[in-house]
């Protein structure tokens, strides 16, 4: 069932086609997954718990406009280098 693709196949690409090969079926020509599923899950079971902090309560709607808005027009500092708006340097 596998035909000749209707385009030239460039030779870089031909490693990635399935062959068929007497006796075997498709899916054991191509790749294998990535590591066992008995590891599953190794990493996130051997991380510490930590408590998650309380946060400030997130501005919606018109506050969130005005809070905005001041950030970026009314409390700009002029001179010096444009800053992003995830910048730490003082």
């Amino acid at each position: 069932w596998l035909k000749a693709p209707p385009f030239p196949v460039a030779p870089a690409a031909c490693h990635r086609l399935p062959v068929l090969l007497p006796g075997r079926s498709l899916w054991k020509t191509m790749g294998k997954v990535h590591g066992s599923l008995a590891r599953a899950g190794k990493v996130k079971n051997q991380t510490p718990k930590v408590a998650k902090a309380e946060k400030k309560k997130v501005l919606t709607g018109r506050a969130k406009k005005r809070f905005v808005y001041n950030r970026r027009f009314v409390s700009v500092v002029k001179g010096g280098p444009k800053r992003g708006p995830n910048s730490n340097m003082k």
